[in-house]
C-alpha cells in the first residue's frame, strides 16, 4: 500500500508540473509572437514614412547634390563643369530649370538610390528610439523617488541619440557607398554601377573594416541631431497634449496639421551644413523631418501597433 501511495503520489505531482509546463509554454510563446508582430510592423511603420519623406522632398536632394558636385568641380578642376550651372542660383529657379530640360522624372532621379537607403536606417531609427525610450525610463524609475516618473526631454534626448547611433552604424555601409558613387566620375580607377556592386567591391578590394571608414565623425554629427530632433517632437506634442493651447488637442490627439507642425519645429532645431547647397538642404529638412514623424505615426495606427513612442 505504501508503494501504491508513492507510485500515486509521485504521478500526481508529474502530471502537476507537466501541466504547469504547458501553460507556461502556451504564456510564453503568445505573448513572443505578439512581440515579434509588433516589432515588424514598427520597422514597416518606420520604413515606409523613411521612403515618404525623402520621396517628398527628392526634387530638393536632386537639387541640392547638383549644387554640391558644381561646387566640388570648381574646387577640383578651377571652373564648374556643368555649363547649365547658372541655371542653379537660386531654388526656385533651379527646380524650374530642371522641370524644362528633364521633366517630371528629373526631378526624382536617384530617389531609388536614396530610399534605398533611407527606408532602412529610417525603420532602425524609430523602433530603437521606441525600445531605448523604455529602457532608459526603466532605469530612471529604478532611483528611489522616480517610480511614478515619465520621460522628460532629457530622456528623450538620450533616447533619440541612442537611437542615431544605432541607425546610422546599422546602414552606414549604404551612406558610405552611395558618398563614393555620387563624386565618382568616368576617371575614376573604380567605377561603381550601383550601390549593390559598389558593397561588393569595397567588401573584396578594402575589407570589412572599409566599410565603416568615418564613422565615427558622422556618429558625433548624428548623435545631437537625430536626439534634439526626437525630443523636440516628443516634448512639444506632449506638452499640447497636456497644456490643450488654443483647442489645439482634443481627446488626447493632436491633428496632422499640429503634429507636422510638431516635426517642422523639431526640424529647426540642431540644423546646420557648410557647404554650397544650404538653401536647398534647409528647406528639404524641415518638411522631411515633419513628415517622416507623421507618416510614421499614421502608419502605425493603421497596422494597428500598441506602443506608442512617448510611452
Amino acid at each position: 500500500m505504501a508503494s501504491e501511495d508513492v507510485v500515486g503520489k509521485t504521478s500526481a505531482t508529474i502530471a502537476n508540473l507537466a501541466e504547469e509546463a504547458k501553460i507556461a509554454s502556451e504564456g510564453v510563446k503568445a505573448p513572443s509572437r505578439h512581440a515579434l508582430l509588433s516589432i515588424c510592423k514598427s520597422l514597416v511603420a518606420g520604413g515606409v514614412a523613411g521612403g515618404v519623406s525623402r520621396t517628398a522632398v527628392a526634387p530638393l536632394e536632386r537639387l541640392k547634390i547638383l549644387l554640391q558636385v558644381d561646387h566640388l568641380s570648381f574646387c577640383f578642376h578651377g571652373q564648374v563643369q556643368n555649363p547649365h550651372a547658372i541655371k542653379y542660383n537660386g531654388t526656385i529657379q533651379g527646380l524650374k530649370y530642371i522641370w524644362r530640360t528633364e521633366g517630371f522624372r528629373g526631378l526624382f532621379k536617384g530617389n531609388g538610390t536614396n530610399c534605398a537607403r533611407i527606408v532602412p536606417n529610417s525603420a532602425v531609427k524609430f523602433f530603437s528610439y521606441e525600445e531605448a525610450s523604455k529602457g532608459i525610463l526603466w532605469l530612471y524609475r529604478q532611483q528611489p523617488g522616480n517610480e511614478d516618473a515619465e520621460l522628460t526631454p532629457v530622456l528623450r534626448l538620450g533616447a533619440g541619440a541612442c537611437a542615431g547611433i544605432i541607425a546610422m552604424s546599422a546602414t552606414y555601409p549604404m551612406d558610405l557607398v552611395r558618398g563614393r558613387i555620387t563624386v565618382q566620375t568616368d576617371k575614376s580607377s573604380t567605377q561603381y554601377r550601383g550601390i549593390t556592386h559598389a558593397l561588393r567591391t569595397v567588401l573584396r578590394e578594402e575589407g570589412p573594416r572599409a566599410l565603416y571608414k568615418g564613422w565615427l565623425p558622422s556618429v558625433i554629427g548624428v548623435i545631437p541631431y537625430v536626439g534634439l530632433n526626437f525630443a523636440v517632437y516628443e516634448s512639444l506634442k506632449d506638452w499640447l497634449i497636456k497644456s490643450r493651447p488654443y483647442g489645439l488637442a482634443e481627446d488626447a490627439e493632436l491633428s496632422v496639421v499640429t503634429k507636422l507642425a510638431c516635426g517642422a519645429a523639431a526640424g529647426t532645431v540642431g540644423f546646420g551644413a557648410l557647404y554650397k547647397g544650404l538653401v536647398p538642404n534647409s528647406v528639404k529638412v524641415v518638411p522631411s523631418i515633419a513628415i517622416a514623424f507623421v507618416s510614421y505615426e499614421v502608419v502605425k495606427d493603421l497596422l494597428g501597433v500598441e506602443m506608442r513612442i512617448s510611452d
